[in-house]
């Protein structure tokens, strides 16, 4: 969960809960729990961060083959300023996902998005990382525009280490008081699971059979696009 640089393919998969207990069934003496959920999940919250007629967003939605977006992330809602936090650069290209991420304290990161100065300690990867965040800040003026958070059961490979599979539940949005803390109006229903396979290359052959078995398919999704188009259709149905 703390890595900082990585490149991998993410297969996106919505689970009602009958196949997601049979998955589970299917995919126990493979894999083990993220040593983080301790009490078989942990929260994930994100501040989503977009500029004032939304062009990220927009782009983003309309499956560009680069796309690029900003976000601050914390595991659990931060206790105070100096509970660490992670502001990260997310990057597709085509099908590949790379992730750039500096490790700051709460204050630290609020202050640097604030005013672009950086503190004073951080390592060599941090360093680099809020140079791109730097080049991204003058070429989009943003703000943050939206809080998503959610529950996440995260489970890897026990042979297979680079294989990572996660679970989100209780995914929620919201644009007001846009902070790292959990609430909002739900993204899915109740009953759905947002599943993740997340692989430096090809998805393994047993797996691929094994979803195939239970009649669970990819499709695109995307937690911050679903939250946009959703704000669409409330605007517009407001309009009529």
């Amino acid at each position: 969960m703390h890595l900082q640089t990585f490149k991998r393919y993410e297969d996106k998969f919505l689970l009602n809960e009958e196949q997601y207990d049979k998955l589970m069934t299917r995919l126990a003496p493979h894999m083990r729990l993220d040593s983080f959920c301790i009490d078989g999940s942990y929260s994930i919250c994100n501040v989503y961060f977009d500029t004032a007629d939304n062009e990220i967003l927009r782009r983003s939605v309309s499956k560009p083959y680069f796309k690029e977006k900003l976000r601050l992330r914390s595991y659990g809602v931060p206790a105070d300023e100096n509970s660490t936090v992670f502001l990260e650069l997310k990057r597709k290209i085509g099908g590949e996902v790379s992730k750039r991420r500096a490790s700051l304290s709460y204050g630290a990161a609020l202050h640097y998005l604030e005013t672009g100065e950086k503190p004073q300690k951080l390592s060599y990867t941090d360093i680099q990382v809020l140079r791109e965040t730097d080049r991204f800040l003058e070429e989009f003026k943003v703000y943050p525009a939206v809080a998503i958070s959610y529950d996440r059961t995260a489970m890897f490979g026990m042979e297979d280490h680079d294989l990572r599979i996660t679970f989100d539940t209780n995914l929620r949005a919201r644009r007001e008081n846009v902070s790292l803390e959990k609430g909002g109006e739900l993204l899915l229903p109740e009953n759905i699971r947002l599943m993740e396979i997340k692989i430096p290359g090809a998805m393994p052959v047993e797996l691929a059979r094994t979803l195939s078995e239970l009649g669970i398919f990819s499709r695109s999704f995307s937690k911050a696009g679903t939250e946009y188009k959703r704000m669409l259709c409330e605007k517009q149905l407001v309009l009529v």
